[in-house]
């Protein structure tokens, strides 16, 4: 597999934001690695639904300077989370007391510097470590924000694997954040992987597949005013990936009732899995609020590691490239890889025979049973036992107790032999 953190490094430093410049540069690198990728344009003040696209926001510099020192803090130059996003432009002299309200500290990490955002209230601010704001000096103080909102675009990218079928699986991640690596950049990477190795499957592939980067719920909401009625036709399941990269538990962001082909697919691929964890909807905060929304109601799940909001570094200057690994990607892409393999296998299995078949005439069971190579064919027995007709495999796989990857091993070998067949959705 390619060398994912490159990626990541690429990447980090850019500083992202719902629009602007910072977005077309990550679409740009984007489309080096995917170059079938097509970026769409959504103009400031277009309505979307409930919504309308923003201004665009750009930053050149930001500081604070203490007057009496020349001392600054909180350079823009040195750490782009130093800035709230969208921060309208000033140059005021301020005391330390009217300075303090704009400035954004998170004590529980004293060393970190938040990631605070002002997208739709014009407002203007500062983040630190608590740490520096305890020592600021008294005085007086020069802020400066060097950025400009103006009227510009939005812009999402989005590519398409064209199957046999035009039943369709989702991919969607964001691309809205500065420097934050797990919270921002693991998703989209994890996407670009995923795209390099299932389009060198594209000759084979049965289901059609879509890639979306897109800044998060206003680029989501963008999208589905576009292509509502024709993603409702043709999606049988969708995935919001994020916060993908770490090496910890693999967890899953569950659709509104939690029984979608997306929920099955997750829960089935982290069977086996140490320590995962389950959210339900009420626990949402990514665009799956904006493909499972009222009147969309699109098969939708949630796919991280860590879930955003759920550790300690997130949204903070913590979440930095150490916080993620080739290991921590790569997994995530084998995960949504196995999804990817069992669709295309087929998602119902049904059994060929009538009653139970014999197993051992194909070289299927073992010649003497004993205690110990029983169990070894338990499983396969099992997963013949519910493949009716009426169970996906993710269905299966949850009954019995399997993990996705044996499921799917046990399933080829069966059908090789006859013993299985199966219906596309």
């Amino acid at each position: 597999m390619n060398d994912l953190k490159k990626w990541a490094r690429d990447l980090f430093p850019i500083n992202r934001s719902l629009t602007g410049s910072g977005v077309r540069q990550t679409l740009e690198y984007i489309s080096r690695i995917v170059p079938e990728l097509v970026i769409k344009s959504y103009p400031s003040g277009k309505n979307v639904f409930d919504w309308e696209i923003p201004q665009e926001w750009e930053i050149d510099d930001a500081w604070i300077e203490h007057i009496d020192t020349g001392e600054k803090f909180a350079h823009f130059a040195e750490n782009n989370l130093h800035v709230v996003g969208y921060s309208e432009p000033i140059d005021l002299i301020l005391d330390k007391k009217d300075l303090l309200r704009h400035i954004y500290t998170q004590p529980d990490l004293p060393n970190a510097i938040p990631y605070v955002t002002s997208y739709y209230n014009r407002s203007w601010g500062f983040c630190m470590s608590e740490s520096i704001k305890k020592d600021l000096p008294n005085g007086r103080y020069r802020a400066y924000i060097g950025s400009n909102l103006f009227d510009g675009s939005m812009e999402l990218g989005e590519v398409v694997i064209q199957g046999e079928m035009k039943s369709e699986i989702i991919f969607s991640s964001y691309i809205c954040h500065p420097s934050m690596a797990n919270n921002e950049l693991s998703g989209p990477i994890v996407l670009m992987a995923l795209y390099q190795k299932l389009v060198s499957k594209k000759q084979c592939l049965k289901y059609t597949y879509r890639f979306l980067f897109l800044p998060e719920t206003i680029g989501a909401i963008a999208y589905l005013s576009e292509n509502k009625n024709y993603l409702k036709q043709n999606t049988i399941c969708g995935f919001v990936v994020s916060c993908v990269g770490d090496e910890r538990a693999y967890s899953h962001v569950k659709s509104p009732y939690g029984n979608n082909l997306a929920d099955k697919a997750i829960s089935a691929a982290l069977i086996g899995k140490p320590e995962t964890k389950s959210y339900s909807y009420l626990e949402r905060g990514s665009d799956e609020r904006q493909y499972c929304a009222p009147g969309i109601n699109l098969p939708f799940a949630g796919f991280c590691r860590s879930k955003y909001g759920d550790y300690p570094e997130y949204h903070t200057s913590e979440d930095n490239l150490e916080l993620i690994t080739q290991n921590g990607l790569e997994g995530s892409v084998n995960v949504l890889e196995s999804i990817v393999e069992a669709i295309e296998l087929g998602l119902i299995p049904n059994c060929t025979t009538y009653g139970e078949p014999q197993l051992g005439k194909r070289g299927l069971y073992p010649n003497i049973s004993k205690k110990g190579n029983y169990d070894e064919i338990t499983a396969r027995m099992n997963l013949l036992a519910y493949c009716d007709g009426k169970n996906t495999i993710f269905d299966i796989c949850q009954i019995i107790n399997l993990p996705l990857k044996y499921a799917l091993a046990e399933a080829e070998i069966l059908s090789k032999h006859g013993l299985l067949e199966f219906h596309h959705i």
